[in-house]
C-alpha cells in the first residue's frame, strides 16, 4: 500500500489575504487541504496590561486601536462597560447618536469588508465602488469627531461633544441614497457565475459548529443562527428601533456575504429611524466628578479647566467590583469584563473580542477545501488582527 504523504506551506505572515499578520500552517494532499494551524501573536500589543495603568478615561484611545475598521464601535462597548460599573444612565440624545454612530461604522466596516473580499477572489471593480460610499461615511464621522480612523469621541457617561447642526442633513443624504448603491453591489456579484462557484458550498461552517466554536457576529447569523446582542438585550435604545437580522441557512461564504449586504440595508434603516426621532438636551452625565466639561467650559471657566485636569490626571474612582458588557460589532461581540479595586485605574480588563473566536473556526471551514478556497474563507469570516492580537 503506498505511503499518504502530505506537503506542509506556510500561508502568511505577510501574505495580502490573510488581512493582517497571521500565519496559516497547511497540509496539503496535492491541492486540498488537510489540516490548518492558524499562528497568531506576531504584533505583541499587550493592551490588556496595558490597561492596568490607565485612568478609566485615558484608556479610551487604546480601544480605537482594537478593530481598527471600528472605532466608534469599539468606544462604544468599553464606555458602556465603564458606565455598568459605575451605574449610571446616559442622556437619552446621546444614546441616539451613539446607536447613529455605531451603524455608520457598522456599514463602514462592512464596506471594507466588502471591497477587500471580492478583491482577494479577483473582483477588483468592486473595490472602487465600496471605497467610494465608505469615504462618504468617514466624512461624516470626522465631521463629527475629528478623525477618520481614530476618533476617541465616546465618553463614559456620553460624548465629548454635540454633533454639529448639519449632521442630519447629512445623514439623511447618505441614507437616502446608499440602498441604492448596495443594490449596485449585487449587481456586480450576487448572480455572478464566477462570483457563485468561489462562494457557495465553500467553507460551510454548519449551526452546530458555530455554536460550539463560539463564533458571533455575521459569521454565526450566515450559520443560520438567529442571534444579535442588539436584539436579545438591548442597549443604547436600540429597543426604539425596527430592524431585521439577516440569517443564511448553508453557513457557506454566499451566506455570509448576504448576511452582511442585509446588514447594511438594517443599519441604514436603523439610521435613518434615529435622525427622523432624535431627541433634544444633554449629551453627557452631569455628573462633575466622572464626566469630562466640554472644551468650551475648559477654554473660558478657571473651575472647568481644574475638573478637567482633576479627572484627566487623577481619574475617578469607581466602587470596587467586577462587570462584563458586550456590543453587537460589525464582526461580532465586543466584550469588556473590567474589574475594579476602587483605585482610579483598573485592576484588570479583559476583552472577548470577535475575530479571535471566529479565526478558531476557520481550519473547520477549510478542512478538505482547494486550498485558493482558504483565500475566500479567510476573507467571509472578517478577521482583523489588531484585536486577535490584543
Amino acid at each position: 500500500m503506498a505511503e499518504t504523504r502530505y506537503m506542509t506551506i506556510n500561508m502568511g505572515p505577510q501574505h495580502p489575504a490573510t488581512h493582517g499578520v497571521l500565519r496559516l500552517l497547511l497540509e496539503l494532499d496535492g491541492e486540498y487541504v488537510v489540516k490548518a494551524t492558524p499562528m497568531i501573536g506576531y504584533l505583541h500589543r499587550g493592551v490588556e496590561k496595558l490597561a492596568e495603568e490607565q485612568t478609566y478615561h485615558r484608556f479610551i484611545p487604546f480601544t480605537d486601536r482594537l478593530d481598527y475598521t471600528a472605532g466608534m464601535s469599539n468606544n462604544l462597548a468599553y464606555v458602556m462597560a465603564v458606565e455598568k460599573l459605575l451605574g449610571i444612565e446616559v442622556p437619552k440624545r446621546a444614546q441616539y447618536i451613539r446607536v447613529a454612530l455605531a451603524e455608520f461604522q457598522r456599514i463602514a466596516a462592512h464596506l471594507i469588508w466588502l471591497g477587500t473580499h471580492a478583491l482577494d477572489i479577483g473582483a477588483m471593480t468592486v473595490l472602487f465602488y465600496t471605497f467610494r460610499e465608505r469615504e462618504k461615511v468617514l466624512n461624516i464621522l470626522e465631521h463629527v469627531s475629528g478623525a477618520r480612523l481614530t476618533p476617541s469621541y465616546m465618553r463614559i457617561g456620553g460624548l465629548a461633544e454635540d454633533v454639529p447642526e448639519n449632521f442630519e442633513t447629512l445623514s439623511m443624504e447618505f441614507v437616502e441614497t446608499f440602498p441604492e448603491y448596495i443594490d449596485g453591489y449585487e449587481t456586480l456579484l450576487t448572480k455572478n457565475p464566477i462570483w457563485l462557484e468561489r462562494t457557495k458550498g465553500v467553507g460551510i461552517l454548519s449551526r452546530e459548529d458555530a455554536l460550539n466554536y463560539g463564533v458571533t457576529g455575521p459569521t454565526l447569523r450566515g450559520s443560520g443562527v438567529k442571534w444579535d446582542i442588539r436584539k436579545q438585550f438591548p442597549y443604547s435604545s436600540y429597543e426604539d428601533f425596527e430592524f431585521e437580522i439577516p440569517v443564511g441557512t448553508t453557513g457557506d461564504v454566499y451566506d455570509r456575504y448576504l448576511v452582511r449586504l442585509e446588514e447594511m440595508r438594517q443599519s441604514n434603516r436603523i439610521i435613518k429611524q434615529v435622525i427622523t426621532n432624535m431627541p433634544s438636551g444633554e449629551i453627557i452625565t452631569d455628573d462633575p466628578m466622572i464626566s469630562l466639561p466640554s472644551k468650551e467650559q475648559v477654554y473660558n471657566n478657571i473651575e472647568a479647566l481644574i475638573r478637567h485636569f482633576k479627572l484627566e490626571s487623577s481619574g475617578f474612582e469607581p466602587p470596587e467590583g467586577e462587570v462584563f458588557f458586550s456590543a453587537e460589532n460589525p464582526k461580532g461581540e465586543l466584550g469588556f469584563y473590567v474589574v475594579s479595586d476602587g483605585s482610579a485605574m483598573p485592576f484588570r480588563i479583559k476583552i472577548r473580542n470577535p475575530s479571535y473566536f471566529n479565526l478558531a473556526a476557520l481550519p473547520k471551514m477549510i478542512e478538505g477545501c482547494l486550498i485558493a478556497d482558504v483565500i475566500s474563507v479567510i476573507g467571509s469570516i472578517d478577521i482583523v488582527l489588531g484585536e486577535i492580537d490584543k
